[in-house]
């Protein structure tokens, strides 16, 4: 059975219309089982109703023309019950529904199973057989495989809009949607242009070398060509990019050096491969290595070294690269984007990017973030090979990719932009006025850093200091630890740069979704293995090293504060302490004059939540950290759209834990702050306002936003809402009477409430 279930599925996957394919499957599941008939129901959510759009065994006149109401008969009762119905004497059951024109009157026998995609019902696959008899488990077994091979069928023909030619006779097309995970913030609206590989790495057959000489010649010739490929790349780049960010280019490069790969490609022919083999070799060995690594940024390495093999492959091969035609607003897709394929594209043309593989850590999404394009992550479902030239929008802020969309929604996203762009310019105006509500409340916003784009991006909108510098991308973007002085010079260039104003600077954070190639870290669960604070006290080296450079780099600034990742224990405070002091009088020791920082931890594993006052009376201040925090407290991975509707801010135990650090850090007469995303929603900052966070930190592009909300809502305001939304227990809920509440007061237009809500974003 095993091996006509892969058949079957083979030949649906090559089927060329969606309607090739259901009728494949209908035809052979009639086959395998052995049944007098199969069908396949498709539910149109719009009707309401099921319709007939394939059958074996059913007068063939019926086909597109029997429709049943959403509950109605056994098929009704399938999809709504969302389990399989087995009878051996159908016409026996309460809800059966006769239909004349099927010709089903001979068939006593009925075997309904549902057709479901992310929770949602496609449809119904249907046996039926005039034999009365109660098909055995292997057979709802295998019926049950096979309608989970053609839900994922289903979802790509919505994707590309064909769907709506075989299963609804409105000429509309359906509000398609694809969940991925959130790269780079904003909306864009453009036509898909899909990248494909420039090489098959896994067709490479094995040959022997018949010219050691001249394959390696090949060999050098194809890597100066692509190293050629890259600096040309970087340079197109490189008035978009800080000399921070255009580093990922350097990486790929000394990647293509001779002593790395080259060499290592080079030793493969001269043991008998030819040159096309040899790169296969070491590839495809370097992939697996990463692949296999647990650790979630190492795995995203592997992608790197795919694309550059396929180039070299390329060039190997003499193939000619085709032009690709890039329209005004495109929407870039590729199974898996590098970031020399965003480079290729001309910066006037580039509105979006959609990557079916990889993250928000991933250079792509880095490199996205700088220049500022909305980006779409991890889009596991997206039939990507199949939307070339399709209308797209990308929701970059809410992790969601729409195919092919109706005018309805294309309407309304084109508003959001207008709105979005006419309300960006408005915004100016605020960028040197306090966030003071109307009732004279005053909250200090502070921005996250780590890039030097975003450096620049908080001075333009007025940021009052920095709450959190991730001191680990000037780490991530090298082949080894930044030495002291270097690690000098780039903190003093943040210090300067906002002087006098605080830059607080958290202590190298790596592990969980964050590595270092040079350094890796291989855990079966890294989110809950050595990361933060564990590894540098692990290495009082590299933690002495970096405490040591950020003093220096303060010298005559004073405006350093020092902050501890993943605290989750009162002896991980002290003995960083320690060592804070050594690093501090060790500088003293060598004659700079610089006085010992203020030192904080961050709250983001839910351990610290419950030993707040005893954290506050060994530090100087706190600061939450709401994405990793939410992230534990929910048992959510944020960067897996497989569960990322589970991800909720507004959850009440989130809000409740929020709470209670606030309380307990304020009873010891210590500040605490809020970074992260949760701080940057505008909507989230009322109620982090109303909390009565000391400060909140956020990306720089939403600081304006968060700004003209808090200056058009009372503190008193802030509380009254907080407190009817403290009495809630669902986190849709939650958001939705928020929502609510600010459109009472004026400041929808800030939250995209509209499209969000009609749209189920």
């Amino acid at each position: 059975m095993l091996t006509t279930l892969r058949n079957i599925v083979q030949e649906v996957s090559s089927a060329s219309d969606l309607q090739v394919a259901l009728q494949v499957i209908v035809q052979r599941v009639r086959g395998a089982m052995k049944t007098e008939v199969c069908s396949v129901y498709l539910y149109d959510p719009e009707k309401t109703s099921y319709t007939l759009m394939a059958s074996e065994g059913l007068n063939a006149s019926s086909v597109g023309q029997v429709t049943l109401a959403h509950c109605q008969g056994l098929v009704g009762q399938v999809g709504q019950r969302e389990e399989p119905i087995n009878l051996e004497d159908a016409a026996a059951h309460p809800n059966f529904h006769y239909i004349r024109e099927t010709g089903e009157e001979r068939f006593t026998s009925f075997l309904g199973v549902p057709i479901i995609h992310h929770r949602k019902n496609l449809g119904v696959l249907v046996v039926q057989q005039i034999e009365q008899r109660r098909f055995d488990e292997h057979e709802e077994a295998f019926l049950i495989t096979m309608s989970a091979q053609l839900a994922g069928v289903i979802a790509h023909a919505q994707a590309t809009g064909s769907i709506n030619n075989v299963s609804s006779s409105s000429s509309a097309p359906r509000i398609v949607r694809f969940r991925g995970s959130a790269g780079a913030t904003g909306v864009a609206i453009g036509d898909a242009v899909v990248i494909t590989p420039p090489a098959d790495l896994g067709a490479v057959p094995e040959q022997a070398c018949q010219d050691t000489d001249a394959e390696i010649a090949l060999l050098d010739g194809a890597l100066a060509a692509v190293r050629k490929e890259m600096r040309e790349t970087a340079e197109r780049l490189a008035d978009r990019l800080p000399a921070e960010e255009q580093a990922l280019f350097d990486v790929y490069l000394r990647m293509l050096d001779d002593r790395a790969l080259g060499q290592e490609i080079r030793d493969r022919i001269r043991a008998g491969s030819w040159a096309q083999g040899a790169l296969r070799q070491v590839i495809d060995e370097h992939i697996r290595n990463f692949e296999m690594m647990d650790d979630h940024y190492l795995r995203e390495r592997a992608a790197d070294v795919r694309d550059l093999g396929r180039r070299v492959l390329s060039y190997l091969q003499e193939g000619v690269q085709a032009q690709v035609r890039y329209p005004r607003n495109t929407i870039l897709i590729s199974e898996e984007l590098s970031p020399v394929m965003l480079g290729e594209v001309p910066q006037d043309a580039l509105a979006g990017l959609v990557s079916v593989r990889g993250s928000g850590n991933s250079h792509v999404a880095i490199l996205a973030r700088a220049l500022g394009v909305p980006t779409v992550m991890g889009v596991v479902d997206l039939p990507f090979h199949k939307l070339a030239g399709k209308k797209l929008i990308v929701d970059g802020n809410l992790g969601l990719v729409y195919s092919s969309p109706a005018q309805e929604l294309l309407d309304y996203y084109t508003e959001v932009l207008e709105e979005e762009n006419q309300f960006s310019k408005g915004l100016e105006a605020t960028r040197d006025l306090p966030c003071e509500t109307p009732d004279n409340y005053r909250i200090p916003l502070w921005v996250n850093t780590g890039l030097m784009t975003d450096t620049i991006r908080s001075l333009d909108r007025g940021a009052e200091g920095v709450g959190l510098y991730r001191t680990e991308v000037p780490f991530m973007v090298r082949d080894r630890f930044p030495s002291e002085s270097e690690q000098e010079k780039i903190y003093r260039h943040q210090l300067e740069s906002f002087a006098p104003r605080p830059v607080t600077m958290r202590t190298l954070d790596i592990g969980g979704d964050k590595s270092l190639n040079y350094f890796p870290i291989k855990e079966d669960n890294p989110f809950l293995g050595w990361r933060g604070i564990r590894v540098t006290l692990d290495h009082p080296e590299i933690f002495l090293v970096q405490v040591r450079a950020m003093l220096k780099a303060s010298v005559g600034l004073d405006n350093l504060r020092i902050m501890l990742p993943m605290i989750s224990s009162i002896f991980e405070v002290e003995e960083a302490q320690h060592l804070i002091h050594r690093a501090h009088a060790e500088v003293l020791a060598e004659g700079l004059a610089v006085a010992k920082p203020p030192v904080g931890v961050m709250v983001e594993v839910p351990a610290a939540v419950y030993i707040v006052r005893n954290l506050a009376r060994r530090v100087d201040f706190l600061s939450i950290g709401s994405n990793d925090l939410i992230q534990y407290l929910l048992a959510v991975d944020r960067n897996n759209p497989r569960v990322s509707d589970l991800y909720h801010s507004f959850h009440p135990a989130v809000l409740h834990a929020l709470q209670k650090v606030v309380d307990d850090a304020h009873k010891e007469g210590k500040t605490v702050s809020i970074c992260g995303e949760m701080a940057g929603d505008p909507a989230a900052a009322v109620l982090l306002m109303a909390i009565g966070f000391d400060m909140l930190s956020m990306s720089a592009v939403n600081l304006l936003k968060v700004k003209w909300v808090l200056r058009r809502i009372g503190m008193n305001k802030a509380k009254q809402i907080l407190a009817q939304l403290m009495k809630y227990d669902s986190a849709p809920v939650i958001r939705n009477a928020l929502e609510l509440a600010l459109c009472k007061e004026g400041v929808g237009k800030v939250l995209g409430i509209k499209s969000r809500r009609f749209f189920g974003g």
